[in-house]
């Protein structure tokens, strides 16, 4: 009997509502129950009642308002590079992050990574509690000779919960300690609405994050850890000769996504965090609490089309690039040319860049003449009457005090 392909599998599994799977043995799934696990592969998302109400905090008058996603508990659609939001629905309310947890687990390891404690080719235990995690699996045991890549690939497309235990238990010698490094980090970024208990995001009522928290997350990792996104863009994996399809739907139905990571639990119901980049932009969706991966799939290609089409990030000021002229009796010339101190790049609806105007506040005292970069006041960026944003406001040129001669000649001109 012919063996079917690991995408053909995703692609009929998303057909049929299910979660993808793929091993050459039995194989419980990523978020799906071994018999010792709680969580099951039928789960559904626990939240009930109307759908959260859409809306899009940077939308301008024209700008359509954002999906409303019945079948979802939650949403977030954020810009990679600014991290505006673009469309949220109930973007802080506490939901469990089932093994959405394991993007804190990889966010930590890459860190371990980049400060040189951990090594990609380095050989890592397996100790029994990886060994018997339970839930989803790579396939490790107390005999495996696994490398920390390894052990990042199983973690991140196959969803590993031993992968999880292993690497935790290498990067600060028990499961408990590195929870403690991950409430800090979270909270180090924000994540006002997160509290991890484990390292895999197995069933716990005290463990929860939100549509918001994801996606603070996952735009963390795009920018420290880009190379998260080389493995999670991989639509399989294959360990000791046991070839296991990723658990995220999306990659299978859309070329432009290459991560990030899917959960569920009966409390989380289907939820997927996906990242993709479309035109001049990188979006990250994260929708939380589907019915099925069909419909979460669909919920993810929905905020993302409308990211797309309805918005861009703009470049509105160029470090050193000239905007004004400051004129003033102060300086030998009379003037000073004027420009922003950093660049700025917004997220704006797509029709609203032509529309932004900025205007300058000076208050430095320029009697002892000025110097090239000094800050010279606060250039501030409107739209319709709305502050985006500000930056300072500095000399492009260093400019002279004037002389006694100069502010003679000045006096004596106005009686000319």
């Amino acid at each position: 009997m012919k063996k079917s392909t690991g995408i053909s599998l995703m692609v009929l599994s998303l057909a049929m509502g299910a979660a993808p799977a793929l091993a050459k043995t039995p194989h419980y799934g990523a978020h799906a129950a071994a018999p010792n696990a709680q969580n099951k592969d039928t789960a559904t998302a626990a939240a009930s009642g109307p759908p959260p109400v859409p809306d899009s905090p940077i939308a301008d008058k024209n700008t359509p308002t954002p999906p409303t996603l019945p079948q979802a508990t939650a949403y977030v659609l954020m810009d990679a590079a600014t991290g505006a939001i673009l469309a949220e629905a109930a973007p802080n309310l506490q939901v469990a992050p089932a093994s959405l947890t394991k993007l804190m687990t990889a966010h930590i390891a890459y860190q371990a990574l980049h400060d040189g404690s951990l090594k990609m080719d380095q050989v890592v235990p397996v100790s029994a509690a990886a060994w018997h995690a339970g839930g989803s699996t790579m396939f490790i045991d107390t005999t495996s000779t696994v490398t920390v890549d390894q052990l990042l690939h199983g973690l991140i497309i196959v969803s590993g919960n031993d992968a999880a235990v292993a690497l935790a238990e290498q990067i600060a010698g028990t499961q408990g300690a590195f929870v403690q490094i991950m409430n800090k980090d979270a909270a180090a970024m924000g994540m006002t609405n997160t509290v991890f208990t484990n390292v895999d995001g197995l069933p716990d009522p005290a463990e929860h994050t939100s549509a918001l928290d994801v996606a603070i997350l996952s735009r963390n990792i795009i920018k420290d850890e880009p190379e998260f996104l080389n493995i999670s863009k991989e639509q399989s994996y294959t360990y000791n000769g046991i070839t296991q399809a990723s658990w995220n739907p999306v990659l299978a139905h859309d070329p432009t996504v290459d991560g990030m990571k899917t959960g569920l639990t009966d409390a989380s119901g289907h939820c997927i965090d996906a990242t993709a980049l479309r035109g001049n932009m990188r979006l990250i969706a994260a929708v939380m609490g589907g019915p099925t991966w069909a419909a979460s799939t669909a919920a993810i290609e929905a905020l993302l089309d409308y990211g797309q089409k309805f918005f861009t990030d703009e470049q509105i000021a160029t470090a050193g690039q000239q905007v004004a002229t400051l004129a003033s009796g102060a300086l030998n010339t009379g003037t000073v040319p004027v420009g922003p101190g950093k660049d700025i790049t917004l997220t704006l609806p797509s029709d609203a860049a032509a529309r932004i105007t900025h205007n300058i506040a000076y208050t430095a005292d320029l009697t002892p003449g000025t110097t090239k970069g000094e800050t010279l006041g606060i250039i501030t960026y409107t739209l319709d009457g709305k502050t985006l944003t500000t930056a300072p406001a500095i000399a492009l040129a260093d400019e002279a005090p004037a002389s006694f001669v100069t502010k003679l000649k000045r006096k004596l001109s106005k009686y000319i």
